[in-house]
């Protein structure tokens, strides 16, 4: 019995001690998450558009933890979910979020997953710098996290960088059935108009998570585009299924109509999207960018003033915000078919110019391509290269001078850039071609040949503009590091290398110009008609040119190379590895070395380097370096003739116009220098100067019509003697035999300045011509 008690007693003891010690350990642990499970259905109330029942979870969620606070990083995780999901209209809780994620990981600096929604928060509010830097911190900690080098994916794309693909398949291969992954990738493919792979993407994450709404989207923008019904069709019962008023698939479908140019049907879908989810930011923000690029200026204001309502910290909403404000400004000049908005300062200016350039334009591509576009046409002009940024993209930071976005055009001011860096007057007419070819073909026209039709369309306005033969594209053709038509929209969307958007300009304007040229303007129109009919590229070449893609390609290029064979021979030599430029370029160097030691010695060889590449443009070419020599030399005349040919084939040549205009007007050669001024007034219309110069030349030819304008552009460039500058327009009205103007001018002088001698004078001729008439 005895022995039987100890036995007992130990064995109690035993079982007393085990407990503490499971009590003690369980006391060491981290309390379990008291709304894991419920920060999971607010999340996946919302995904299904429950809108309502994620916010009423979220607020119970928030209200514990208000008032209760939270016993571990996962609950202050989950507690930032909910404010994540509470934010809509509320700035206070994206503060709450980020502060609540914060403690998270103060409490727990492995808390992998509060780092990347800190991150997410950040790019979410267009924060990239801090975005990418918590990607970075949670990539520290787990250097093959799938999803922490998915969102620094996002971050990249978000900056523009071309290194988003790259980072993307990283995660992939660290979680290859990862749907968030593959639908991230279907969309950068779709993206690059990429459409095969982009189904491949979207498919294989459908069958890793069929409830992903982003891969459906996919699917359905591709159908949508293509004019495939019956998959489209099926993404969106699949979308319904996930979300029964599927607004976020309505969404994507809008911003895929968008990057497809056809803006009016994106607002149609954006507004869907909003009926569907009434608090859905990006649907009210992109409705209303999209009607304010379609010239809807007050009922896109009100969407973008909605959607920034929603979300106050939406970059993207405040900059338009910002810019339509600054707008109210701008003054309209509506005339004929045309309307110009442009700073108050310089927009008489700029209309006096812009308006009967566009309208001989009109009339020319009208024309061409059989189509007229909707008037007005609307041409707004920004001083900051940012604010044009802005009223394009949202953002700063495009690259562009000018788009067209149909019958609304936007650009640069001419003083948004340096003087000598772009032609306004080129731009113009690229951008409003953009509205016939977009119009013509119901806005279906692949990027790369709309762009390549409005360069083509540059060069046959004047004698200059438009891109030309450079010698990095020569090269870049001969080494086959030019894209070959067929892969020609790459180009503009996936370019390898800097150079390379810009050298696809050139190559798709060349493939224009050899259509035109091969088979006439109707090719061109048929191009055109047969993307309007839905066809894709394959049959749109093969109705319109009768031919493939592929045989288009070597058909086009054996032209490039008859073409261009005295420049490609130029360069020969110079392989995919030496930038050395072949004969052409060592032609040059050695002579530009001997300009001042032995300028007959290296005029020889700058006629040898014209020779070997007849088409090269610019101010730093043979044509230029020969006209400075034969300046030297006295020989005025051959200068002025060499110099044409820069002015000829470069539509920015500042210095070698002014020269020529100098050089034609001291030899006499007066219509040859008011040629010069005419194209320095599309380089820089700020110079006072030149107008003056011209006004005067313009009179002394008889050209009293150009007189008049010119001195008409004095008075809106603001000059310092404003009276003498309407004392000379006075004078040029009555050249042109308008002496009712004239007259109504000089009466307006006395009227402000009764002693100017000059104009009492000018009104008593003006007088005694009137009685003198019989």
């Amino acid at each position: 019995m005895i022995l039987r008690s100890f036995a007992g007693l130990a064995a109690a003891l035993m079982a007393v001690s085990t407990l503490a010690c499971a009590q003690e350990q369980r006391s060491r642990l981290p309390e379990p998450d008291r709304w894991r499970d419920e920060i999971v259905q607010a999340e996946s109330a919302l995904k299904r558009g429950n809108r309502s029942a994620a916010v009423q979870m979220a607020e119970d969620i928030a209200a514990q933890y208000e008032t209760g606070g939270a016993r571990n990083s996962s609950e202050y995780t989950s507690a930032g979910r909910a404010y994540v999901l509470l934010e809509v209209g509320d700035a206070e809780a994206t503060k709450a979020a980020l502060r609540t994620f914060d403690r998270a990981v103060a409490a727990d600096s492995d808390n992998i997953d509060a780092i990347r929604r800190t991150a997410a928060l950040f790019l979410d509010k267009y924060n990239a710098p801090d975005a990418r830097a918590s990607y970075e911190l949670a990539l520290q900690r787990a250097p093959d996290d799938a999803a922490a080098l998915l969102g620094l994916a996002r971050v990249e794309e978000f900056e523009g960088k071309s290194s988003s693909m790259t980072l993307a398949q990283r995660s992939l291969k660290a979680d290859p059935r990862s749907a968030e992954t593959l639908a991230y990738l279907a969309g950068l493919h779709l993206d690059a108009e990429a459409f095969d792979s982009a189904s491949v993407y979207a498919r294989r994450a459908v069958d890793s998570d069929s409830s992903n709404m982003h891969a459906w989207s996919v699917l359905g923008s591709i159908a949508w585009i293509t004019g495939d019904s019956l998959t489209f069709k099926r993404a969106l019962a699949a979308a319904t299924a996930i979300q029964p008023e599927p607004a976020a698939f309505h969404l994507a479908l809008a911003e895929s109509a968008i990057r497809q140019r056809r803006y009016s049907e994106a607002v149609e879908l954006a507004r869907k999207a909003v009926q569907e989810d009434s608090l859905l930011v990006p649907a009210w923000g992109v409705l209303g960018t999209t009607q304010l690029r379609l010239g809807q200026m007050q009922a896109g204001r009100s969407a973008v003033e909605r959607a920034f309502a929603l979300d106050p910290f939406n970059l993207w909403h405040k900059n338009t915000l910002d810019l339509l404000d600054k707008m109210e400004g701008f003054s309209t000049i509506k005339k004929g078919r045309f309307e110009v908005v442009a700073p108050a300062s310089e927009a008489d200016l700029l209309a006096h110019y812009i308006i009967p350039l566009l309208e001989r334009a009109y009339d020319s591509l009208s024309l061409r391509y059989g189509y007229s576009p909707e008037t007005p046409v609307r041409l707004e002009f920004y001083r900051q290269h940012a604010d044009f940024s802005v009223r394009t993209v949202g953002l700063n930071g495009l690259g562009a001078l000018g788009v067209s976005f149909g019958s609304l055009l936007a650009m640069d001011a001419p003083d948004a850039r340096e003087k000598g860096s772009f032609n306004w007057g080129s731009t113009a007419w690229h951008e409003l071609a953009h509205a016939f070819t977009l119009g013509a073909s119901d806005h279906r026209v692949p990027r790369w040949l709309s762009e390549g039709l409005s360069v083509l369309e540059e060069r046959r306005a004047a004698s200059g503009w438009g891109a030309r033969t450079t010698l990095p594209w020569v090269l870049a053709y001969s080494r086959g590091t030019v894209r070959p038509v067929s892969q020609l929209n790459d180009g503009f969307l996936r370019p390898r290398y800097p150079e390379e958007t810009a050298f696809s300009y050139y190559q798709a304007s060349l493939f224009s110009e050899w259509v035109e040229s091969t088979l006439g303007i109707s090719a061109i129109r048929a191009l055109l008609a047969a993307y309007k009919n839905g066809e894709d590229t394959p049959g749109a070449f093969q109705s319109a040119l009768g031919m493939t893609p592929e045989e288009a390609d070597r058909d086009f290029d054996n032209w490039v190379r008859t073409r261009f064979k005295t420049e490609f021979a130029a360069v020969a030599g110079s392989g995919a590895r030496d930038s050395s430029g072949g004969r052409f370029v060592s032609t040059m160097r050695s002579a530009v070395a001997l300009t001042s030691t032995r300028p007959d010695s290296a005029s020889k060889l700058f006629e040898s380097a014209r020779g070997m590449f007849p088409s090269y443009s610019g101010e730093d070419g043979p044509a230029w370096f020969l006209s400075q020599l034969t300046l030297q030399a006295g020989d005025t005349v051959k200068a002025a003739s060499l110099l044409s040919e820069v002015t000829s084939r470069s539509e920015t040549a500042w210095e070698a116009n002014m020269l020529e205009a100098n050089l034609r007007e001291q030899s006499g050669d007066r219509a040859g220098a008011a040629a010069a001024l005419e194209r320095l007034i599309w380089i820089w219309p700020l110079d006072n100067s030149v107008h003056e110069r011209l006004a005067l030349l313009s009179m002394e030819t008889g050209k009293h019509e150009i007189s008049v304008r010119e001195r008409r552009a004095v008075i809106m460039n603001q000059p310092a003697d404003m009276l003498n500058a309407r004392y000379e327009l006075a004078r040029a009205l009555a050249a042109s035999g308008d002496t009712a103007a004239a007259r109504s001018e000089v009466l307006g002088i006395l009227e402000e300045a009764p002693g100017f001698e000059k104009a009492q004078a000018f009104l008593l001729d003006l007088r005694q011509k009137r009685e003198d008439k019989p």
